[in-house]
């Protein structure tokens, strides 16, 4: 039998009469009461952990969450009235819930010279059917109920879910004369339902933001005579790059060709550093399929979002099975002034830091043409060269959100060119963190008792 752990000599015999005597023992310590107990607090806190897990079914099923949020996002309800309404505080990011209808207030406390900013992502749950014009609007209000400012976001033609972002401020550097006092305003979110009641509540994730007002002001103007046509598409190899599952864990890339595997009813995130003077150009490729039939409308769609994760253009394309590409119109290089322009794909870019290039791919692929998944090629053109940004006096909340390579959010120059490494992937720890306090709660319950049980177990043996 030779020398290995199951030969029969004198010492292979002794080793597995010690290993039949430690499994009767435990085996008798089982028939305890107390030790059945025990296991099953532990099989219960585990499951209590999964369903406290946002998706907790649909991640031990395999199914992918459709969002990650901030893994330090807290949990705050929404009021049905402003008397009610729990604060938000600038810089911070948190979670939250939204009915189908009627509406719900924050608070946000502000001084007489910042402009602020809230973005809402709507995520709606897994799976759930969504109506040519459904979606979200916010709005900012003062104390005495004029709005400061509002925005709504709705769906097209498509038919499932992905999230969804609006957002709104109170924006002095725009309307000095309006919303311009220090003091208590609300954030107010409803549901856009224009065809008929969607009963499902929808999550949310909010992003409070401020922005210090400048040092000097300059011109009120925004720039005109930018080029607006189209530049020559980017060619060569693409460099892999797995895009992430939510504006925290949005995968950095830069100039160049990426690819990565979408499936449908995915929604993948990218974040590309833009500083001031710097001009942005996107495409985003769906792969062919060789089986299948029939067309998905508005089945691949591109949106871009800027820093404080408000809405600025998008794109999107019909799938019937040969490749196809959604192109961004070209925005305008990013300028402080360009908050001044009316239109919002141009007023958008008005920040320099950190813009997300958002890729979706509709569920109805699938039905067409199988659960893929299917090769999504992004072609990233950053032209023009960095300007001298403006002199802020004082902070954005958080800090170097708006400058580049200071450590804030929008800080982030690892993208580089394709080619570099890196990825997006959502890990498991991320999955348990993003989860929130309660489920960090349960974890540490659970291993608390699984040491205790532990423990006990070996001092029975």
């Amino acid at each position: 039998m030779g020398d290995g752990p199951w030969s029969v000599g004198d010492e292979g015999w002794r080793v597995m009469r010690r290993r039949r005597t430690a499994w009767w023992r435990r085996a008798k310590v089982w028939r305890r009461p107390a030790a059945r107990a025990r296991v099953a607090v532990v099989g219960a806190l585990l499951l209590c952990m999964t369903a406290a897990v946002p998706g907790g079914a649909a991640l031990a099923a395999g199914t992918p969450s459709p969002y990650a949020y901030a893994p330090d996002a807290q949990f705050v309800p929404g009021a049905t009235g402003s008397a009610g309404a729990a604060p938000l505080t600038a810089g911070r990011t948190y979670r939250s819930s939204l009915p189908s209808d009627g509406k719900i207030y924050y608070s946000l406390e502000l001084d007489a010279a910042s402009d602020a900013y809230v973005s809402a992502t709507a995520v709606p749950p897994a799976g759930s059917t969504i109506r040519p014009g459904d979606g979200i609007r916010v709005s900012v209000e003062d104390s005495d109920g004029r709005i400061c400012s509002s925005d709504s976001e709705t769906y097209g033609i498509v038919a499932t879910a992905r999230p969804l972002a609006a957002w709104a401020g109170r924006e002095i550097s725009v309307k000095p004369t309006r919303c311009a006092t220090r003091g208590t305003y609300y954030v107010v979110l409803e549901r856009i339902n224009r065809v008929t009641s969607v009963p499902d509540p929808w999550d949310l994730e909010l992003f409070a933001v401020t922005e210090p007002p400048l040092e000097q002001t300059g011109t009120t103007e925004a720039p005109k005579g930018w080029n607006s046509a189209p530049p020559t598409p980017l060619t060569g190899d693409a460099a892999r790059r797995e895009g992430g599952s939510g504006f925290a864990s949005a995968a950095s890339i830069g100039n160049g060709v990426w690819s990565s595997d979408i499936e449908p009813g995915r929604t993948l995130f990218y974040k590309v550093p833009l500083d001031w003077g710097r001009q942005l150009n996107a495409t985003a490729e769906l792969g062919s399929s060789s089986s299948g039939k029939g067309s998905a409308g508005g089945a691949l769609n591109l949106s871009l979002y800027n820093p404080v994760h408000g809405f600025v253009d998008e794109a999107s394309v019909t799938y019937d099975g040969r490749q196809k590409s959604a192109e961004l119109d070209p925005p305008p290089p990013v300028a402080y002034e360009n908050r001044y322009a009316r239109l919002d794909p141009l007023n958008g870019m008005r920040f320099a830091g950190s813009y997300y290039l958002v890729v979706n791919l509709a569920a109805e692929v699938a039905e067409k043409y199988g659960e893929g998944p299917f090769r999504l090629t992004l072609r990233v053109r950053v032209e023009g060269a960095s300007q001298t940004g403006p002199s802020y006096a004082g902070e954005s909340q958080p800090e170097g959100l708006f400058q580049l390579g200071q450590g804030g959010t929008g800080g982030d120059q690892a993208a580089g060119t394709a080619g570099g490494t890196g990825s997006g992937a959502d890990s498991a720890m991320t999955v348990l963190a993003v989860s929130g306090f309660g489920t960090g709660t349960v974890v540490l319950v659970v291993l608390g008792v699984w040491t205790v049980v532990a423990r006990r177990r070996a001092a029975a043996l």
